[in-house]
């Protein structure tokens, strides 16, 4: 797998990161993504290349075993997912979201929309979050005791995590942030997972679910503001 970045973190989870588009070097976001082998399947999950040539592929190549299932998170991270769905369609690949996926697909038929809750083929669960849900689920692979974010939860550095989100500098949003979205992050606390992989900086491997609890005790987070 050189040159590939593909690396097993853990047995049974690879990860790589690519920069989105227009991302420069020094900025926050560049997206880390995952691929699992669960029950003699692989799961791909929020997991971006850059093009058909990208080396990740054909490290994937060689991990893919038995079905593939192409998760996302939440529909920005759709980008790489059709690539994928087509790339693994011998392996009965099919991509599994939010509804508003589809929006970002060609082609949807390939796409199953999947709502909080609902289990994927016994080996992954969504879950909502947001009062209303949001389009972002986070996504349980509760075999190797794992919790992937896309968005609503990041590692800034030194293994710590935080929510990311808008300031929370009024009555309105401090009773909104306390009352209607804390509680439904909350919840997945009481999944404990032992691993948390978060789509922005590096995954948490060992303890997860007390550093969910940690990032849920702190003031929400924002990306630094572009310089120049």
């Amino acid at each position: 797998m050189a040159g590939s970045n593909v690396q097993e973190i853990v047995p049974g989870i690879w990860c790589w990161q690519r920069r989105p588009r227009g991302l420069r070097v020094s900025e926050f976001g560049a997206r880390t993504s995952y691929a699992l082998s669960v029950n003699g399947e692989t799961l791909l999950v929020d997991a971006l290349v850059a093009g058909d040539d990208d080396p990740a592929l054909g490290a994937l190549d060689d991990l893919v075993g038995g079905r593939v299932r192409i998760l996302v998170s939440k529909p920005f991270h759709t980008r790489s997912a059709e690539l994928l769905w087509r790339r693994y369609n011998r392996a009965q690949a099919r991509i599994y979201g939010h509804a508003e996926v589809a929006t970002r697909l060609s082609d949807t038929s390939g796409f199953e929309a999947v709502s909080g809750g609902d289990d994927v083929g016994g080996v992954a669960r969504f879950h909502s979050i947001g009062a209303p849900p949001r389009s972002e689920q986070p996504i349980e692979i509760a075999a190797l005791g794992a919790l992937v974010f896309g968005d609503a939860v990041v590692e800034t550095g030194g293994g710590e995590l935080r929510i990311w989100e808008h300031p929370v500098d009024s009555e309105r949003r401090r009773r909104w942030w306390r009352e209607r979205y804390l509680p439904t992050l909350e919840r997945l606390v009481a999944v404990e997972p032992e691993r948390v992989l978060v789509t922005h900086g590096q995954p948490i491997l060992g303890r997860g679910g007390a550093a969910l609890r940690r990032a849920l005790e702190r003031d929400p987070w924002q990306r630094p503001k572009r310089r120049g």
